[in-house]
């Protein structure tokens, strides 16, 4: 038990400290460039130029504040679904909830079009309403269509997860067609999962999400480390299993929703942290969780540096940056469980 503590202490360490060198590029780097001396100028509020202030205030840390949450969002929100479920390929993009979420918020945004602006607290405060309704859709679908005598299947729970995806997708590309071309070009850039909108009104939001749900998830690791036994196993010990999958599985649906409400769909961060997590800490949902949310957030915030720097002037969307390296990762993991 030692050992394990102080291995999490070690790499939950070495996370901050990544964390801390992709803020610390993401602040300083870009079409803008800043000295270290003038973004603690800038912050500290000394000799601060109208430029700086609104390159560091109103663009730069909005935008890496609210990576880092919803990368912590969508890893945590993975590492319990992948828990829930026993299936290390079960991601929120993958079994369609980012699908649905952002159905949601395009839906949303097509209803309103001309009315709320995506700025503004109304629609800010409302989309994440949306999100969590589009994800609830996913998951009932899911859950109508993968249990088998009355349990999910993990092999049909991914089939059944990317036929959810392409029909919701299928309905999200529909009425993004009908949009007028302003909200249509907004939705595009949202839909491939970009930060280029975050402002403080987005980080606001997302903080409630944040402030509860984990909290709830972590109060209940130790019903996932039983998870990964069989059901008749976890009843044995007085576990009310489906209760307990219905409020992890609830929780992890309101961080997903949540993020996609912001952000858009940013794929195979909840796939691709947990994993990383498993193999720095092992499989005590304990230790594995927070470390799984400091990997998402890590990824989210590298991704977006990435797409915001190496192709600069023009900027590739965080989730396409991530996309890119997610794919291969999901492949070999495919390949990896078919060998074992």
């Amino acid at each position: 038990m030692r050992n394990a503590t102080g291995r999490f202490g070690l790499v939950f360490g070495a996370g901050i400290v990544l964390v801390l060198a992709a803020f610390y590029f993401s602040l300083t780097s870009g079409t803008f460039d800043m000295s270290v001396a003038e973004v603690v100028r800038t912050l500290l509020r000394i000799d601060s130029s109208h430029e700086f202030d609104l390159v560091v205030f109103e663009f730069r840390l909005p935008r890496i504040v609210l990576g880092a949450l919803v990368g912590f969002a969508l890893g945590t929100a993975g590492g319990v679904i992948q828990g829930v479920t026993r299936n290390g390929l079960a991601d929120p993009g993958i079994l369609g909830i980012n699908a649905g979420a952002g159905m949601a918020v395009v839906l949303f945004m097509f209803l309103f079009q001309g009315q709320l602006t995506m700025t503004g607290w109304a629609g800010v405060m409302m989309m994440p309403m949306f999100g969590v309704a589009g994800g609830l859709a996913a998951t009932g679908a899911i859950y109508m269509f993968a249990r088998e005598g009355g349990r999910l299947d993990p092999q049909r729970l991914i089939l059944v997860g990317i036929a959810i995806a392409s029909g919701f997708g299928a309905v999200t590309m529909y009425f993004s067609l009908k949009m007028n071309p302003k909200d249509y070009e907004m939705a595009v850039a949202w839909l491939a999962g970009s930060l280029h909108s975050a402002n403080w009104k987005f980080v606001v939001t997302m903080i409630p999400w944040l402030l509860v749900l984990p909290v709830i998830i972590w109060s209940r690791a130790h019903v996932l480390d039983l998870f990964q036994l069989s059901e008749e196993s976890v009843k044995s010990v007085g576990v009310s299993v489906e209760r307990e999958k219905r409020v992890l599985l609830l929780c992890s649906i309101g961080l997903v929703s949540a993020s996609v409400a912001v952000s858009g769909s940013i794929g195979f961060v909840g796939l691709i942290a947990p994993h990383l997590a498993r193999q720095l800490v092992g499989l005590k949902h304990r230790y594995m969780l927070p470390v799984s949310g400091l990997a998402g957030m890590a990824i989210v915030m590298i991704g977006d540096l990435i797409g915001r720097t190496i192709f600069a002037p023009a900027e590739l969307a965080a989730g396409i940056v991530v996309s890119v390296i997610g794919v291969p990762y999901f492949v070999y993991l495919l390949f990896r469980m078919r060998k074992s």
